[in-house]
């Protein structure tokens, strides 16, 4: 069996929703498919939870109101016959009066996980009742039923496992087996979400849990390109990744893909292709443990990074001292992206600069700080092994006439990372793509 996910953008409009059934009834094998909700409804969801919260139920049943009549504006689009434009119109008025209760009791974060939930729970019911008015045999599931995190907001393998089984079990002989996305109840049985990753988590998860054949995730891009389209000219989509590469760039700025979502893929060997609805028959790309040999893949960038440098002459020898100022980060929760380390001094870049004042006024008990922020990370993504001859040097010949604050090599086998100004990053971007993949010099 075959996960399928499509997100909001796949299945924005009536007509992509139609187009999105094409795609998952073209083969007459058992099909698992994710949804995301609609483009734009989670938003307008949090943005009646945030009237809540600041106790104007007036501004939240307006949002709700614009919401049903948009609604109850695609049912005509989307069904042919009366009796399912009925069931739809009855589902979306209980859903929307759901809604409405909210906005007379106490709210809290509980209730605001409730709303937001509503979204994938609305697109699914949308797309089973489209199915199921065309003839297709589908079994649409509720991923609270099976769809759990453990007492630290991490997901239950087991769990799913053994829920989802037993529930397949209870309901063979379907085409279409239909889920939300992103939702799950918590460890105290609360509706939650899953947060990282959203829908593409819930397809990985369940792809391991059902040994699927393979995970399709579905967007508005056709595969992961070897570098940012919208900064850089001829750039082309990447046909193979394996899993640890597909990391490196999720994280370093290629947003396509969540490198937490694909994590439970990768411990059950099971590949994930990403495909573009606009372009069902485009190859796009695929994720699986296969390591190519020899080969720079692709370059990513991450914006809005600040570094951090310490200078003191007494950590020279000092037993402990990059275990102080890494407490000091963990202290305030605050992740380090990259870090280069000589005699006198250490260099670290971050990515949240929320704590930037506390951390650099403890910082400053051990030396003298220095800060830049505005600044980029620029990571190339491939076969980066230290024995592969003269790889990072064509990376670094790239960026020659760029200004490098940091180098980050050799903590990976996949990855060569500099940070540089963000105001160079068209250049650089361009520079690495002419070196590494135009055949420019």
């Amino acid at each position: 069996m075959k996960v399928m996910k499509f997100g909001g953008t796949s299945v924005g409009t009536p007509q992509r929703m139609k187009n999105v059934a094409s795609l998952i009834t073209e083969s007459e094998e058992p099909t698992f498919v994710v949804l995301s909700a609609m483009s734009g409804t989670t938003n307008l969801l949090v943005e009646i939870s945030d009237y809540l919260y600041k106790k104007n139920p007036e501004g939240a049943n307006e949002i709700i109101n614009t919401m049903e009549k948009k609604y109850i504006g695609h049912v005509d689009e989307l069904f042919s016959t009366e009796e399912y434009k009925q069931k739809m119109r009855d589902f979306l008025s209980s859903e929307f009066d759901y809604l409405r209760s909210f906005t007379k009791d106490i709210f809290t974060s509980y209730e605001e996980k409730s709303i937001v939930a509503q979204g994938e729970i609305i697109s699914t019911n949308m797309m089973a009742f489209y199915l199921q008015e065309k003839g297709i045999s589908t079994c649409l599931l509720s991923a609270l039923d099976f769809m759990r995190t453990d007492k630290n907001s991490e997901p239950d393998p087991q769990y799913i496992r053994n829920k989802l089984i037993a529930i397949l079990q209870e309901n063979e002989g379907y085409q279409i087996y239909l889920t939300q996305g992103f939702i799950c109840r918590n460890a105290y049985g609360e509706i939650d979400n899953l947060q990282r990753g959203g829908s593409d988590y819930t397809a990985s998860l369940i792809g391991a849990a059902i040994d699927a054949e393979e995970i399709q995730i579905w967007t508005d891009i056709d595969g992961m390109h070897n570098n940012d389209p919208r900064v850089v000219d001829k750039t082309d989509a990447v046909r193979q990744l394996n899993f640890e590469e597909a990391a490196e760039l999720a994280y370093f700025g290629a947003k396509i893909l969540h490198p937490t979502c694909i994590q439970p893929a990768k411990y059950a060997g099971i590949p994930v292709r990403l495909k573009n609805t606009m372009e069902p028959k485009a190859e796009g790309t695929i994720v699986d443990n296969v390591i190519v040999r020899g080969k720079i893949k692709a370059v990513a960038a991450k914006d809005n990074i600040t570094a951090i440098k310490i200078k003191s002459s007494r950590m020279l020898l000092a037993t402990g001292f990059l275990r102080k100022v890494f407490e000091i980060f963990e202290s305030y929760q605050t992740p380090i992206d990259m870090i280069a380390t000589s005699e006198v001094g250490v260099s670290m870049s971050i990515d949240n600069d929320a704590h930037l004042n506390d951390i650099v006024n403890e910082l400053k008990k051990y030396g003298t700080v220095t800060v830049d922020s505005d600044m980029t990370i620029i990571c190339v993504v491939g076969d980066l092994d230290w024995s592969n001859l003269g790889f990072e040097t064509l990376a670094t010949e790239a960026m020659k006439n760029i200004p490098v604050r940091m180098i980050s090599y050799g903590g990976s086998n996949y990855n060569i990372s500099f940070l540089i100004k963000g105001c160079d990053k068209k250049r650089a971007l361009q520079n690495l793509s002419d070196m590494l993949f135009n055949g420019k010099k």
